[in-house]
C-alpha cells in the first residue's frame, strides 16, 4: 500500500530553480550558523541566531525575529545531510527526539550539479493538506524564493 502523504501532492509545496552557484557553496549556506543567519528569512524579517548540529538527530534550531523585535523560536532535527548534495530536516522533533508538539513539516533541500551551477530544490512535505495550506498562505512560494536569492547572492561572496 502507497504512503498516502509522500505520495499525494497535496501536501507538497516544491521551490525549484537554478542557480548560478556550486553545489557545495549552497550546502555551506545551508549547513553552517554563521552564514545561514544572512539569508534564511526574507526582509523585515532576520535570524537571531541559528544552532545546527550536522548529523542525523542533530539541532536544527534557529530563532526568527519579527520586524518588531519579537523572537520566535523553531526548533528541529536533522534526519538526513550528504554533504554538498541533500539535507533533510524536520520540525516534528527536537535534539534528543523530543516531539515538538506540532510536527508542521519535512524538508528535502537538494543541490545538484548543473551547467557549472546548481539545480536547487526544497520539496516541502506536511502532514495534512491544511497544514500545507497554511504554510502556502504564509507564502512559501514567496518567501522561499526570497530566501533562494539572497542565498544565491551570498554565495557568490566565498
Amino acid at each position: 500500500m502507497a504512503n498516502p502523504v509522500s505520495s499525494a501532492p497535496v501536501h507538497e509545496l516544491v521551490l525549484t530553480r537554478f542557480i548560478d552557484a556550486t553545489p557545495h557553496a549552497l550546502y555551506r549556506g545551508w549547513t553552517e550558523p554563521a552564514l545561514l543567519v544572512k539569508w534564511f528569512v526574507p526582509p523585515p524579517w532576520s535570524v537571531a541566531s541559528a544552532h545546527i548540529e550536522l548529523r542525523p538527530g542533530g539541532a536544527f534550531d534557529s530563532v526568527f525575529r519579527d520586524p518588531e523585535g519579537n523572537e520566535h523560536p523553531n526548533f528541529g532535527v536533522i534526519l538526513e545531510a550528504v554533504p554538498d548534495r541533500k539535507l533533510v530536516f524536520t520540525d516534528a522533533f527536537s535534539t534528543g527526539w523530543r516531539p515538538t508538539g506540532r510536527a508542521f513539516m519535512v524538508a528535502t533541500v537538494t543541490f545538484e550539479p548543473e551547467n557549472g551551477g546548481t539545480r536547487y530544490t526544497a520539496r516541502v512535505l506536511h502532514w495534512s493538506e491544511a497544514d500545507r495550506q497554511e504554510h502556502e498562505t504564509m507564502g512559501f512560494h514567496v518567501g522561499w524564493g526570497i530566501a533562494a536569492d539572497q542565498l544565491a547572492a551570498l554565495a557568490k561572496t566565498f
